[in-house]
């Protein structure tokens, strides 16, 4: 019978089948031969012995966290407490785009006394969707649910911002552990340890995953990157030379466009410092 692998833990898979009924797993060795393993997220067949006998081609892939077949990606920040990490979220973003996942940002903690007005409109004036909340007492909460309908849904963010809470308060109850906030280091202490679907409604999943809060984009090059800031792409004719960095050219559109306002110039700022990065990985 078909089924969804909803975790993982050692060797053993817990699928979803189709029927509703969820068995624990194995794998076929065959897999470990063709050096595949099986991912939460996978669409499997399993057999009657509860044998995990193919995995059906995925759409998307991450190796970190290890998940594949995700729909869209619900970036979490909060209003403070950690503050908002900006580039973080737009690593995020691009690592969502490379891998054709919708990418839609979350301000948590709006009941806090915080300025956060900047970041929705700089978000949305690019084109991307932008939901506030505040999980502990609801709000937003439901907005939350809406999308996650027919859809495999993951959060994304640093520790601390309400990722776990946001899943309690969808579900109602404590279906994953929340850590407490460092006053020092205004970091989260990281409570989730392993990935695993939670199934919100038929065809419907929400995973709370640790991995997505920190890392780095991969799998671009630096000439690349200005594909991945959307709101750069109107400009990019007004640029001298084909083929424009958008750092150091004299007669580039886009440092126009941020000189006039129409790009945002912390967004301009993020692109140039992934670009140096990108590029001097590359050299070495």
């Amino acid at each position: 019978m078909k089924g969804i692998i909803i975790k993982v833990q050692s060797n053993t898979y817990l699928v979803r089948k189709d029927d509703g009924e969820k068995c624990e797993c194995i794998a076929k060795g065959l897999f470990k031969f063709k050096k595949m393993s099986p991912l939460v997220g996978d669409i499997v067949e399993v057999s009657f012995d509860h044998v995990i006998e193919k995995i059906y081609p995925r759409k998307n892939e991450f190796e970190r966290p290890p998940i594949a077949n995700i729909d869209q990606l619900i970036i979490v920040l909060a209003t403070t407490n950690p503050k908002p990490d900006l580039m973080l979220l737009d690593k995020q973003i691009i690592m969502a785009e490379i891998n054709g996942v919708e990418p839609i940002v979350c301000i948590n903690k709006i009941d806090l006394d915080a300025e956060y007005t900047n970041i929705i409109e700089t978000y949305q004036n690019i084109g991307y969707q932008v939901i506030t909340t505040t999980a502990k007492n609801g709000l937003g909460i439901d907005k939350i649910a809406i999308l996650l309908n027919n859809k495999v849904t993951a959060f994304a963010g640093n520790s601390g911002v309400g990722k776990s809470a946001l899943t309690n308060t969808i579900f109602n109850e404590e279906v994953s552990p929340e850590g407490e906030i460092s006053e020092k280091l205004e970091k989260g202490k990281h409570t989730t340890k392993h990935v695993e679907l939670y199934e919100f409604a038929k065809n419907s999943f929400l995973a709370d995953t640790p991995g997505f809060s920190s890392f780095e984009v991969s799998g671009i090059s630096y000439k690349e990157l200005d594909e991945y800031f959307v709101e750069f792409e109107p400009f990019k004719e007004e640029c001298e030379y084909r083929g424009c960095t958008h750092i150091k050219e004299i007669n580039c559109g886009i440092k126009k466009a941020v000189n006039k306002r129409k790009i945002d110039k912390g967004r301009y700022e993020r692109y140039c410092e992934l670009y140096e990065k990108l590029k001097g990985e590359k050299k070495w």
